[in-house]
């Protein structure tokens, strides 16, 4: 059986996965649309940020966001100047961290589906005299929306796998910060095996079902053919 903190540790990492997950539909949505349509120069060092993440070792992201949102830098002395406090070793720097390192797994998917669905649907948006936004809310988003599904699940399951980032910017705080990767950390330290395995069964699960759902989802290209 998993005991009473593996399960708070769960409900912590789907808590973090799912408020990660929706903040960065609404953040990710505007990005991909800009970079899935713009022509200037500025996208090429845009698009590279946006997939730093996948690249850099979270080690080297959770240091310097960790500097960042500390006592010295400057969101940390914004968030201390408003009455916020600081973000480190607590929920909300856990999300501010994950929205960063999750960033690339909603934007790129979206960008996809947006360059999917061309210019022509949106040129006869316009000819029946539709607004541009009127135009991405009633047909690039609906065309996108297997895009917006596939950001979404990937979002979400790279969030319950963090284990870096999360470590370095929330600590070991249980009911806080101690999400369910760093809860089977704790586990193996204390040679606690049994229920190391107990909860990386879980997680492994968790894993594959995502996987198997993104597979089994995906439309056939062939089919119709």
């Amino acid at each position: 059986m998993v005991n009473s903190s593996d399960l708070q540790a769960l409900w912590l990492t789907v808590r973090l996965a799912s408020t990660v997950t929706v903040i960065l539909l609404l953040v990710g949505t505007p990005i991909a649309w800009w970079l899935a349509r713009t022509r200037t120069w500025w996208k090429g060092p845009i698009g590279a940020v946006v997939a730093l993440p996948l690249v850099l070792p979270p080690s080297v992201l959770g240091f310097y966001l960790l500097l960042t949102m500390g006592p010295n830098g400057p969101v940390g002395q914004l968030t201390h100047a408003l009455g916020l406090g600081l973000l480190p070793f607590t929920f909300w720097g856990l999300v501010v961290a994950s929205v960063f390192y999750s960033l690339p797994f909603m934007v790129q998917p979206l960008q996809t589906a947006f360059e999917a669905v061309g210019d022509r649907p949106l040129e006869v948006a316009a000819t029946l005299r539709a607004s541009p936004l009127d135009a991405f809310f009633t047909v690039a988003m609906p065309l996108a929306a297997p895009g917006f599904l596939t950001a979404s699940i990937l979002t979400f399951a790279h969030t319950v796998g963090e284990f870096g980032v999360v470590l370095m910017i929330g600590g070991n705080l249980p009911g806080v910060t101690r999400v369910a990767s760093v809860q089977i950390y704790d586990h193996v330290e204390a040679l606690e095996y049994m229920q190391a395995h107990r909860l990386a069964a879980v997680m492994l699960l968790f894993s594959f079902l995502v996987l198997l759902a993104l597979y089994s989802w995906r439309p056939n290209p062939k089919k119709g053919a």
